[in-house]
């Protein structure tokens, strides 16, 4: 097996009292698309900025490239593309020059970015802007032009933070496609995301992170197997009788779940479990039999209360 491109062991990050990385330990492929999920605040994006060596680790060992981050962080960066959760695109630049000027910062030849930016143009689907102003763009075309920027100087690993949040649908499967692409050429591809399919879509192995620490650690469906059954069935009394029905249809199922709106019940058969309420004279208002995703998985690992 080659050897990881990230390796991190018992990895920690405290500001002064607070620990928003509490020692975790994960180890990232060559070529492998690796995911972050969490909730606001659960160390992601801390974690996110130590891979990317411009935050420097309270105590364990990380490993970029087989280089300590806190001792060589120039020659990781310059390994590194980096797509950060904003756009900070310069709006006084055309869609190409935006692609020039950032080559130059890596030091790259002027023939060399050119023929780069051209070629990262015609990925991106960019090619007929290539003399329109940012502003003009709409929010799918930017988000396609920050990652063909952050592919300038051809990098090893790239770091995608939230990489589609805000896009309508068609703009974020066009990015998966343009993403996927990246993966079947051989990037290294690290997100953090809070879509659950995009997760689904794209990643082949990913931790679910919760106050610093790892709840989790598999591909999406083996988390599903192990966390999750095959089946949701989801059924409504009313926010009055839900309780109430739930009393009644205890055992059935392989885990039931009372939400303030409906039941959740987790099976390997959902119509199956459906007609064993019908029969036990329970008649729900609405009832949906959906297969089990990753978002059931990591509301069962994080809960469901909201995180400010």
């Amino acid at each position: 097996m080659p050897a990881p491109v990230i390796t991190a062991s018992s990895l920690v990050k405290k500001y002064d009292d607070f620990t928003a990385v509490a020692g975790i330990d994960f180890d990232v492929a060559p070529g492998e698309s690796f995911g972050l999920l969490g909730p606001n605040g659960a160390g992601k994006s801390t974690t996110m900025r130590m891979i990317g060596a411009v935050s420097t680790r309270t105590s364990g060992e990380l490993s970029i490239l087989g280089l300590d981050p806190n001792l060589h962080g120039p020659d990781i960066r310059s390994q590194l593309g980096v797509v950060p959760q904003q756009d900070n695109l310069d709006l006084d630049l055309r869609v190409r020059d935006n692609l020039l000027v950032y080559g130059r910062y890596f030091g790259l030849p002027r023939t060399q970015i050119a023929e780069r930016a051209d070629e990262l143009l015609e990925f991106a689907q960019l090619s007929d802007r290539k003399a329109a102003k940012v502003d003009e763009l709409s929010g799918g075309m930017k988000r396609r032009l920050t990652i063909a920027r952050a592919l300038i100087n051809d990098p090893r690993i790239l770091l995608l933070d939230e990489p589609t949040t805000g896009l309508d649908p068609q703009a974020r499967h066009i990015l998966w496609d343009r993403l996927f692409r990246l993966k079947e050429r051989g990037t290294t591809l690290v997100l953090t995301t809070h879509y659950m399919d995009e997760a689904e879509q794209l990643c082949d192995r990913l931790v679910v992170v919760d106050k610093g620490q790892i709840m989790a650690e598999g591909s999406p469906a083996s988390l599903i197997r192990e966390y999750s059954s095959r089946e949701v069935l989801e059924v409504r009394f009313g926010s009055d009788k839900n309780s109430e029905a739930a009393e009644r249809v205890a055992g059935i199922g392989e885990r039931i779940e009372v939400l303030p709106d409906r039941l959740l019940i987790y099976s390997n058969n959902g119509e199956a479990e459906l007609e064993k309420i019908t029969k036990l004279g329970l008649h729900p208002i609405t009832s949906l039999v959906r297969r089990s995703s990753l978002e059931d998985v990591f509301l069962r690992l994080t809960g469901r209360s909201l995180i400010e």
